[in-house]
């Protein structure tokens, strides 16, 4: 009997150390942000880089995507949207508040939803 619950215990066990998602030191991630011009490009990149764990972030103004390579031991997609939405700019993950969409410079005032 001893037998048959070690057995099972290790199984259990087993499945739940092979079930945790392993976590990609270089994850290539995208999504939209939006913008106007490369004042936005800079200061979209620099909301990025702001961030610890981002090692590449370029943003495509003709694209409206944001590319980035992160560490996520270190940082998540969601911690650079919601940098990003500081910075005053909306993505598809996290909308920037209407405060700090107003202290954007008048050109990098892009139309909202």
């Amino acid at each position: 009997m001893k037998k048959i619950i070690m057995v099972l215990l290790m199984g259990m066990f087993s499945l739940v150390i092979f079930s945790q998602e392993k976590k990609s030191k270089n994850k290539q991630v995208s999504f939209k942000v939006t913008g106007n011009c490369e004042m936005c490009e800079k200061k979209i990149e620099k909301a990025a880089f702001s961030i610890k764990g981002v090692k590449s972030a370029d943003w495509k103004n003709d694209e409206q995507n944001i590319f980035l390579i992160i560490d996520e031991t270190k940082c998540s997609t969601l911690d650079v949207a919601n940098a990003i939405a500081k910075a005053g700019y909306d993505s598809e993950l996290v909308k920037a508040d209407d405060e700090d969409y107003d202290n954007l410079h008048g050109c990098c005032q892009y139309k909202r939803d």
